[in-house]
């Protein structure tokens, strides 16, 4: 029977493929070949470790405040499927996604497509369908052999380069470096906003003969409490306003991003007033999102030690609270006890949790890769587990007090789980 609703869709394609990840890229250049998709308007690639969704963030709100009808592919997803796809700002309808799901399997015939595979290409086929004026696709694991490098890219964007995903990309920064930057294309502008990239991505540049934009070399930044300026090859920016978005590395993430609009801007020319507005209107849930309330609820979707380590240093920054309490949950095959040994210090209370995905590390596992870590914490730490995110949030505001925070950080499944019914606003249930 053919799946006649979006879930019925995604069950179907979670069956298909006997692997979750399953790294080569022919099988979905043919089923793109067969469905005829090609775009008439330019097309932004992003890949990287971290800061991919904010950057691909930053590009759609800086041309949206440009007005340009902006087309978006960015994952995973925080609830809905459908966050994945975005056209001029708004998330999708399911009802959309519907007829480009029977494109792709009237067109695979005998080949067989991972999730990922299948759903990029659904997504990728409506925005070929859309009016728009810019389409920005984010990619998910490494680059090379991603779904989404099956298409071409105008310009390509390449952000933090960190140890991740080692099984299948890498033992090194230099190896995953090289995975990333299959992405680029000859003669094409690619934006390295890593500081201090890997000399394969370098290589990998040289050697096709794209047009490199170094961070530091061909742009760069400063900037104070205040404000911060921006410089490329011919463009300046100054007396910027602090994006929306918080966090110690969004610099970095702008940067790219302007980057980016400089080496496009024969095509899709910005003015300086979309950028102050995009940076100002950018919004990202889960990157370091901090919820006003009692106690103060920070949701940040860290999941790996870099990122971690980031999360740390913005928590740092934060203003005084007596006790903070961790909801954490992860995937089995992240460096779980890098991740909690870089939060040890700063964490009084935390909250394990389960997750709904057989390679999620069980509470039970965190919590005894904790008891092992061997990190100073900052005095006398409890320890509880849990079924699922809410129930770990629930548990961690009953002990909280209203001047503490709750910091729910991991998988993208535990900050997502913490947002099923809507942005939680707590209210403390005690006093002192």
């Amino acid at each position: 029977m053919t799946p006649s609703t979006l879930d019925q869709w995604l069950a179907h394609c979670a069956a298909m493929h006997p692997t979750e990840i399953d790294l080569s890229l022919e099988r979905v250049v043919e089923v793109r070949a067969r469905l005829g998709i090609d775009f008439k308007v330019p097309v932004i690639t992003v890949a990287g470790t971290n800061g991919k969704g904010s950057t691909c963030a930053m590009l759609e709100a800086i041309a949206l405040q440009a007005g340009y009808r902006v087309g978006l592919y960015a994952k995973p997803h925080l609830v809905h499927f459908e966050e994945r796809c975005r056209v001029d700002g708004h998330m999708v309808d399911a009802a959309q996604l519907l007829p480009h799901f029977e494109a792709v399997e009237a067109a695979r015939r005998e080949i067989t497509l991972s999730i990922f595979e299948f759903t990029t290409l659904a997504i990728v086929r409506l925005l070929s369908q859309a009016p728009l004026d810019l389409v920005i696709l984010e990619v998910g694991l490494g680059g090379r052999f991603d779904a989404v490098n099956a298409f071409d890219a105008d310009c390509a964007i390449i952000t933090s380069i960190d140890l991740d995903h080692m099984e299948f990309l890498g033992p090194d920064r230099e190896s995953i470096g090289r995975e990333k930057a299959g992405i680029m294309r000859a003669g094409k502008p690619v934006v390295v906003s890593d500081p201090l990239p890997p000399r394969s991505v370098i290589a990998q540049a040289e050697n096709l003969g794209a047009d490199l934009w170094l961070f530091g070399r061909d742009f760069n930044y400063a900037g104070d409490r205040q404000q911060w300026n921006w410089a490329g090859r011919e463009r300046r920016y100054n007396g910027l306003a602090y994006p929306a978005l918080r966090g110690a590395n969004q610099l970095l993430n702008a940067a790219g991003a302007l980057a980016a609009f400089e080496a496009m801007r024969g095509v899709l020319p910005i003015t300086a007033q979309a950028v102050r507005n995009g940076f100002a209107l950018v919004d990202l849930p889960g990157r370091f999102q901090i919820v006003a309330g009692q106690p103060t609820l920070v949701l940040d979707v860290a999941h790996n030690p870099h990122s971690v380590a980031a999360l740390a240093q913005n928590l740092d920054q934060m203003g005084f609270h007596p006790r903070t309490h961790a909801v954490f949950g992860a995937m089995r095959d992240k460096d779980v006890a890098a991740i909690i040994a870089r939060m040890v210090p700063l964490v009084d209370s935390w909250h394990f949790t389960d997750l709904p995905l057989p390679r999620a590390a069980r509470a039970q596992e965190l919590a005894a890769i904790h008891a092992a870590s061997g990190a100073k914490p900052p005095g006398p730490v409890t320890v509880d587990c849990h079924a699922e995110p809410r129930a770990a949030l629930a548990a961690a505001l009953a002990a909280a007090d209203p001047a503490d925070r709750i910091v729910v950080f991991g998988s993208f499944y535990t900050v997502g789980g913490v947002l099923k019914d809507g942005v939680p606003r707590l209210g403390a249930r005690h006093v002192g």
